[in-house]
């Protein structure tokens, strides 16, 4: 399979948001694929960010995106939502088309809109014309009420301190970024030929 490198996009303010990023690029790595893990800048927190903002060259050059938001009354978070608005450009031209994506959130509570919130994800990026995919149910920690996540996209529940993942938390997000960077794989390997 061809080497490939991944984007983990994501918006996390107390780190629970980050802590899944981190699990889904687990998996993204070992698959062998690089990741880039890159958030979006806002004005009060620039200063403190441990990751660099994604530049729109980096979205259009990578093989494939995984993007996370915290629910926010079932959308994603607002910085996100602003960064999609500003790549009419890279729609006009299509620079994202047929490049895999998905995307996972965390939420307070079990049912404080993580569903709608990784629909709500989907939407900019069916837009680019990307292909996205989320979790098949023969992932065995889908089948586990204890935990956030869905077959739209990996989630977490922000019960416990320091953004710890339970273990179907974690397990669902490594087998998302195995899916996302093995898809990448493939089609970047047809196209190689």
């Amino acid at each position: 399979m061809s080497a490939c490198t991944l984007i983990i996009f994501y918006f996390s303010r107390g780190g629970h948001t980050r802590a899944l990023a981190d699990a889904i690029a687990e998996g993204v790595q070992s698959t062998g694929s690089e990741v880039l893990m890159r958030t979006v800048e806002t004005d009060s927190d620039a200063a403190s960010m441990r990751d660099i903002p994604l530049s729109k060259e980096e979205l259009v050059n990578c093989d494939g995106l995984i993007m996370g938001s915290p629910t926010r009354f079932g959308h994603m978070s607002a910085a996100l939502q602003k960064f999609w608005e500003s790549t009419s450009r890279e729609w006009l031209n299509g620079q994202l088309i047929d490049k895999p994506a998905a995307v996972f959130t965390t939420s307070s509570s079990l049912h404080g809109g993580q569903e709608s919130t990784l629909l709500n994800m989907a939407l900019p990026l069916l837009h680019h014309g990307m292909l996205l995919t989320g979790i098949p149910y023969d992932q065995p920690s889908l089948h586990h009420a204890d935990a956030g996540g869905s077959p739209y996209g990996a989630g977490a529940l922000n019960e416990t301190p320091n953004g710890k993942l339970t273990a179907n938390e974690r397990a669902s997000a490594i087998a998302l970024g195995q899916r996302v960077a093995k898809i990448a794989q493939q089609l970047k390997s047809t196209k190689d030929v």
